[in-house]
C-alpha cells in the first residue's frame, strides 16, 4: 500500500517523538518477534523499531522482509530505526499512538 506524501508527514511528525518498542537483531524475524511487531502495531498502529545490523543491504533487506510479513507499510527509515505503520482493525483509542495529542 503507498502511503500519500500528506499522511506520509503526518505520521512522521507523530513518529518523531516515538522511541523504539522492538529490537531486531541480526538474528532476524523469528518467530516472536513477528509476533511481538503484530501485537505492537495492533495495539499502537504507528511504531518504530530498531535493527541491529553491521550488513546496510541485510538491514534493508530484513525491513522489507518485516512490512511485507506484516502487511505494514513503512513511513521512514533513518539508520537504524525503521517507522511502521499498519491501521488497527478494531483501534484502541487509549493505546494508538494516532489518537494521542502531540
Amino acid at each position: 500500500m503507498a502511503l500519500e506524501q500528506k499522511k506520509i508527514k503526518q505520521l512522521r511528525t507523530i513518529g518523531h517523538q516515538l522511541k523504539p518498542v522492538v529490537i531486531v537483531s541480526e538474528n532476524g524475524l523469528s518467530e516472536n518477534v513477528v509476533a511481538e511487531l503484530n501485537r505492537a502495531l495492533d495495539d499502537h498502529e504507528l511504531i518504530k523499531v530498531k535493527f541491529v545490523f553491521e550488513d546496510r543491504d541485510a538491514k534493508k533487506a530484513a525491513i522489507e522482509s518485516m512490512a511485507k510479513i506484516l502487511k505494514a507499510d513503512i513511513v521512514q527509515s533513518i539508520g537504524k530505526v525503521a517507522l511502521v505503520y499498519r491501521l488497527a482493525k478494531r483501534t484502541n483509542k487509549k493505546l494508538s499512538n494516532l489518537h494521542r495529542p502531540i
